[in-house]
C-alpha cells in the first residue's frame, strides 16, 4: 500500500482548478461569440470554429498528452501545458482577424491536451492509496469539468458585458501563472523510457479536423457534392492510417490492447454521445437567449447559472453516493435519458418565449442528466486500466468526450442552419433552427442511454484491493 501524500488535498485543489479552467475554455467564449463575430468578421457558419479549433486540437492531441505524461513525468507535462495555454491565450486576446483568433484557440487546445491527462495521472498517484479517498477526489475533480463548462458561460457574460471579449482569454494569463507557481504542491512523478508516436498523433488529429471541416462545409457545398465526399473520404483514410500505425509501431500512441479493459469501450461510447448532446445544448441555448430573446451578454450568462449550482450540488454530494450504491451502468444510462428529456423539452422553445418557462426548467432537467452520467462514465472508463496506463486511459476518455463535442456541434450546426438558424435577425427562423438542433441532440442522448443500458456490463465499482491499482498490480504479479 502506497503512503499518502501529505499535501494531497491541496494538490487536488490545484488539479481541480486546472480541470475547471481547461473545460471552461471550451465554453467561456460562448457568450462572447456575437461580439467576436462583429469585430472579427466571422460568418454565422464560420463562428463555430472559435469553439471547434480548440476542441479539435484538444481532443486530437489528448492521447499524445497522455503518452508524454507517462514518459516524461506528469508534473513536467502539466506545467508545460500551462505555458502553452498562456501563449495561446495571448494570441487569442490580441487577434485582429478571424483566422488569427482560430489559430490562438488551436494553441490553447494544445495546452489543454497536455494539462488534462497529466492532471488525471497526478490525481491517481495522489489518491490511489485509499479507494474511498479516490472516490471523493474523483467526485470533486469530475464536478470541476461540467461546472467549468457552464460557469464559463456566466463568466464570459461578465467579461463581455463589463469589459470586452478579449478578457475571456486574458483571464487565463494570471490564473495560468498562479497555477504554475502552485504546481510545486504536486508530486514529482517520474517518467519512463520510451518513444513518442508523432506520426500517429498527426494522423488522428488531422483526421478529426478534416471530418469536422467536412461536416461544417456540407450544408453549403451539399452532402453529396464532390468536395464533401473527398473530405470525408480523406478523413476516413487518415483515421484508418492511425489504427494501422497503432498496430504496426513498437510503442504506439494508443496500444489497441487497452480496449480489452472491461467497460472501456462502452464507457467511452457513452462519453462521446454525452459530449455530442451536452456541448451543442449550451451553444444553441446561449444563441437563443441572445439572438431570439434579446438578452445581453451578462444576462445570458446569468440565465445559465442555475445549471452550474445544480451540477455542483449533485456531483459533489449525490452522484458519488449513488455510484457506490448502484454502480455506473444505471447512472450513465439513466443520466443520458434524463438529458434527452431536458433537450426534448428545450426543443419546444418559442420566438416569444421567456426564460422562466422556456429555458429554466428544461435546462435544469438537462443538467441533472449530465450530473448523473459524467462522473460514472469517467470512472467506468478508467477503473480497469493498469497503473502504468493511467495517462493513456485518461487521454482516451477525455478524447472521446471532446471528439463527440466537436462532431456533435458541427453536425447540429448543419441541422440548425438548414432549418433556419442561418438567418440572423429573424427570430422565428432562428428558433426553428435551434429547436431542430435540440431535437437531434435529444436523440443522440437517448441513443447513448439505451446503448449503455443494453451493452455495458453491470458490475458495481470495485471495492477493497480491487479498487486500488497498486494492490491489483501486486496481486497480478503474485
Amino acid at each position: 500500500m502506497s503512503t499518502a501524500h501529505p499535501r494531497r488535498w491541496w494538490a487536488l485543489v490545484v488539479l481541480a482548478v486546472a480541470q475547471f479552467m481547461v473545460i471552461m475554455d471550451t465554453s467561456i467564449i460562448g457568450v462572447a461569440l456575437p461580439e467576436m463575430q462583429k469585430d472579427l468578421g466571422f460568418s454565422q457558419g464560420e463562428l463555430q470554429w472559435v469553439f471547434n479549433a480548440y476542441v479539435i486540437a484538444f481532443g486530437g492531441l489528448l492521447l499524445l498528452g497522455g503518452r508524454l505524461s507517462d514518459l516524461l513525468g506528469a508534473r513536467k507535462i502539466f506545467a508545460t501545458g500551462w505555458v502553452v495555454l498562456i501563449a495561446g491565450s495571448v494570441v487569442a486576446a490580441a487577434a485582429q482577424t478571424a483566422w488569427a483568433e482560430v489559430a490562438g484557440r488551436a494553441v490553447q487546445g494544445v495546452g489543454g491536451a497536455l494539462i488534462a491527462p497529466s492532471a488525471m495521472t497526478l490525481l491517481m498517484m495522489l489518491f490511489m492509496h485509499d479507494p474511498k479517498e479516490l472516490g471523493k477526489a474523483m467526485a470533486l475533480y469530475g464536478a470541476a469539468a461540467p461546472a467549468g463548462g457552464t460557469a464559463g458561460v456566466f463568466l464570459g457574460g461578465v467579461f463581455t458585458e463589463w469589459l470586452s471579449w478579449p478578457w475571456v482569454f486574458i483571464i487565463y494569463i494570471p490564473i495560468g501563472v498562479a497555477t504554475l507557481a502552485a504546481a510545486k504542491l504536486l508530486p514529482a512523478v517520474g517518467g519512463r523510457r520510451g518513444s513518442v508516436d508523432l506520426l500517429g498523433a498527426v494522423a488522428v488529429t488531422a483526421g478529426l479536423a478534416l471530418v469536422v471541416f467536412a461536416v461544417v462545409r456540407a450544408p453549403e457545398s451539399g452532402w453529396t457534392s464532390t468536395g464533401t465526399v473527398l473530405r470525408l473520404g480523406g478523413a476516413a483514410a487518415l483515421l484508418v492510417l492511425f489504427f494501422v500505425i497503432q498496430k504496426s509501431v513498437r510503442e504506439p500512441l494508443m496500444p489497441l490492447g487497452i480496449w480489452r479493459v472491461p467497460r472501456l469501450g462502452s464507457a467511452n461510447l457513452a462519453m462521446t454521445l454525452l459530449g455530442a448532446a451536452w456541448i451543442p445544448m449550451w451553444y444553441f441555448l446561449n444563441l437563443y437567449l441572445q439572438q431570439v430573446l434579446g438578452y445581453g451578454a451578462f444576462a445570458s450568462g446569468a440565465a445559465l447559472l442555475p445549471m452550474t449550482v445544480l451540477l455542483m450540488i449533485f456531483m459533489t454530494a449525490i452522484t458519488a453516493k449513488l455510484l457506490a450504491k448502484l454502480g455506473a451502468k444505471p447512472l450513465i444510462g439513466g443520466g443520458l435519458l434524463v438529458l434527452a428529456a431536458g433537450l426534448l423539452w428545450l426543443s419546444a422553445v418559442e420566438p416569444t418565449g421567456t426564460f422562466a418557462v422556456d429555458v429554466l426548467p428544461a435546462s435544469l432537467v438537462a443538467a441533472l442528466g449530465m450530473s448523473l452520467a459524467y462522473i460514472p462514465a469517467m470512472m467506468a472508463a478508467m477503473s480497469g486500466a493498469p497503473r502504468e496506463q493511467a495517462g493513456l486511459a485518461s487521454g482516451i476518455v477525455n478524447t472521446t468526450y471532446q471528439v463527440g463535442s466537436a462532431l456533435g456541434l458541427a453536425a447540429l450546426t448543419a441541422v440548425a442552419t438548414s432549418q433556419g438558424a442561418g438567418q440572423p435577425g429573424d427570430p422565428s427562423a432562428l428558433t426553428d433552427g435551434f429547436g431542430a438542433a435540440f431535437v437531434w441532440a435529444a436523440a443522440i442522448a437517448a441513443v447513448g442511454g439505451l446503448i449503455t443500458l443494453l451493452v455495458m456490463r453491470g458490475e458495481k465499482p470495485a471495492t477493497g484491493s480491487d479498487a486500488d491499482p497498486v494492490a491489483r498490480d501486486e496481486q497480478v504479479r503474485a
